[in-house]
């Protein structure tokens, strides 16, 4: 494969940033587009407020009578971190307003599919389900946009819908009784990258909003205009003290960060203030013994831990097992138990981390065996793989890492379960193709190829029969065909450019680790520069460990090249794509460079 272009990120002009600012983080900043006013706009205070977002008034006024009802509550979640997330969310958060009768259902990936389907509301009303309370209203987190079936067999059993999702909706909304979801067409809200968890997050602060008014919370809250949800002889009992909701964001930042939504202006102040109360030792037990689990100091945590440590032991639970032990390590409030599902959690990562390495190398091996037969050019535009052997809750794995890898759309499919006559994929993106889009355009023009398929202009996932896999692989290829410029298919990166020596210092590594959150759309700042390679060595199968020098200086650095395919010998003059980091050893840290990207100078 061809190399990776680097380009260098335009700094525009700006306003002067203050005297003490760091000058690297100025310039750094300015080439995100931001300046010096932002800084001043981060705080909590600062975030959108709810009362654009369509749907709440509707949802809050269901949920406060369930909850003054004392009426059975279930929170519908998906089995990925932002849905894990997001039910832990829901649970903690509507229990601190003062509901006493709250669960929770995820459904079983191979018996009900995803989200609030059909198949899950007969489990919910099954006459000998033992651990299941028919519920009186459902709120789903993370999922229900597309449920059309689902919310009608729920309304069907009498139950109230209240469908919480940041999915595209389809071309028409499920009749459920309310649906919050910045995403649905017309919606005012202004920031449309929330998660899940982000969503059902400002569900729970406008109902907080709306009980407050209604005298809910106890004596010396201010009551505001309308009857109260209580009976004046009930209030004294059933009052509750109002919460504060900044208690769940450390779970918040967890689930936004693993879901890759952008990093907006409103999902960095939520994130930034999840991180702050983690390393205050503010978060929840779980969150903490994840930490520990993963061997990384809560006390500097980072996003980058969220995406690369936390997250994936969270979702690997729903890749391999069942997502209930991913929330319940989320819920517990008692350390020894979280430490023991932590535990566990990490041990399924492990297993996780090994099938997708396996599934990996043979999708490489199909694209390599395709290349040996054809020029690169001739590779598909839109590329769509199947195992029989992969594991369907891995297979978003692969296609992410293949698109990174070949730098065009790509779909990983593996058999829904054993024997099954259906496939289940999963699509990765690049920038300007928008997926659900080009399934939408597939599934429209050849109608039952597609059986379902939801998602996001950079991730979906689909269900086809298995019958049809040849056909939709054509189908995807001339859909992305039509809609990406061939110019959008050269591999690149964005550097933030040439590093000073003098910049070369942990404390601009320190600045810029905690000058974040870093993510989707606002990505953690990469350099480059021409060095001397003075040693290197390999490390296991893939990794390179090697000392670099600048022409100008006698002092080498150390960097570390991950997955890097082949262990060569690198040439004797490199330039490098690389992350100044801080390398973190027996309590002692040192300036480190994560390469990602050499190539002879």
């Amino acid at each position: 494969m061809k190399q990776v272009e680097i380009r260098r990120r335009p700094v525009p002009a700006t306003a002067a940033w203050p005297e003490a600012f760091h000058p690297l983080l100025a310039r750094v900043y300015a080439a995100r587009g931001l300046v010096p006013e932002d800084l001043a706009r981060q705080r909590l205070a600062d975030l959108v407020a709810p009362g654009s977002l369509g749907g709440l008034a509707r949802a809050c006024k269901l949920l406060a009578q369930a909850i003054e009802a004392n009426a059975r509550i279930c929170v519908v979640g998906d089995f990925d971190c932002d849905g894990a997330t997001g039910t832990a969310v829901a649970v903690r958060g509507l229990r601190l307003l003062g509901a006493r009768n709250v669960g929770y259902r995820v459904p079983n990936r191979a018996r009900e599919g995803y989200g609030l389907s059909a198949a899950l509301v007969d489990s919910l009303t099954a006459a000998d389900s033992a651990d299941v309370v028919r519920p009186d209203l459902i709120l789903t987190v993370d999922n229900g946009i597309a449920s059309h079936a689902g919310v009608a067999a729920a309304r069907e059993r009498g139950m109230r819908v209240v469908v919480t999702d940041h999915h595209l909706p389809g071309a028409s909304l499920p009749a459920a009784d309310a649906i919050v979801n910045p995403n649905v067409e017309g919606d005012a809200f202004p920031s449309k990258a929330l998660a899940g968890v982000g969503v059902v997050f400002y569900l729970l602060l406008a109902l907080r909003g709306y009980l407050r008014e209604r005298g809910w919370f106890a004596p010396g809250e201010k009551c505001g205009q309308g009857r109260p949800l209580l009976d004046s002889r009930d209030q004294e009992d059933r009052r509750n003290t109002e919460p504060d909701l900044a208690s769940l964001l450390d779970l918040v930042a967890l689930g936004t960060v693993a879901d890759l939504v952008p990093l907006d202006a409103n999902n960095r102040i939520l994130v930034a203030a999840g991180l702050r109360r983690i390393r205050a030792g503010q978060c929840a037990a779980g969150i903490t013994a994840l930490y520990r689990a993963a061997k990384r100091d809560p006390a500097r945590a980072i996003a980058a831990d969220l995406g690369y440590a936390l997250g994936p032991r969270i979702n690997a639970a729903g890749r391999l097992e069942d997502m209930r032990l991913g929330i319940e390590c989320l819920l517990c409030d008692d350390a020894a138990r979280a430490d023991g599902l932590a535990a566990q959690l990490s041990a399924i990562n492990a297993q996780r981390q090994e099938l997708q390495s396996a599934m990996v190398e043979q999708g490489e091996a199909m694209v390599a065996e395709f290349l040996a037969r054809h020029r690169e050019d001739e590779l598909p535009f839109g590329i769509v793989l199947h195992e029989p052997n992969w594991h369907p809750g891995v297979v978003g794995l692969v296609a992410s890492k293949l698109k990174e890898r070949l730098h065009r759309p790509v779909v990983a499919c593996a058999p829904a379960e054993d024997g099954a006559l259906e496939l289940r994929g999963s699509a990765r993106s690049i920038a300007g193709f928008h997926l659900r889009d080009a399934l939408a355009e597939i599934d429209a023009r050849c109608p039952g190829l597609i059986v379902r398929f939801g998602g996001h202009a950079m991730a979906a996932g689909l269900t086809l029969a298995a019958e049809g896999l040849a056909r939709f692989a054509v189908e995807f290829d001339a859909v992305a065909r039509q809609r990406i410029d061939a110019q959008a298919l050269e591999r690149f990166a964005w550097s933030d450019g040439e590093l000073a020596a003098a910049e070369f210092t942990p404390a601009a590594a320190q600045a810029l680790r905690y000058a974040g959150p870093w993510g989707q759309g606002f990505a953690e700042p990469l350099f480059d520069n021409v060095f001397a390679v003075e040693s290197w060595r390999a490390v296991g199968e893939r990794h390179l460990k090697l000392k670099l020098r600048l022409d100008e200086r006698a002092d080498t650095y150390d960097a570390i090249l991950f997955d890097a395919l082949d262990c060569m010998p690198p040439p004797a003059r490199v330039r490098a794509l690389f992350q100044l980091d801080l390398n973190d050893w027996n309590g002692r840290e040192s300036l480190q460079l994560l390469l990602k990207q050499i190539e002879p100078a």
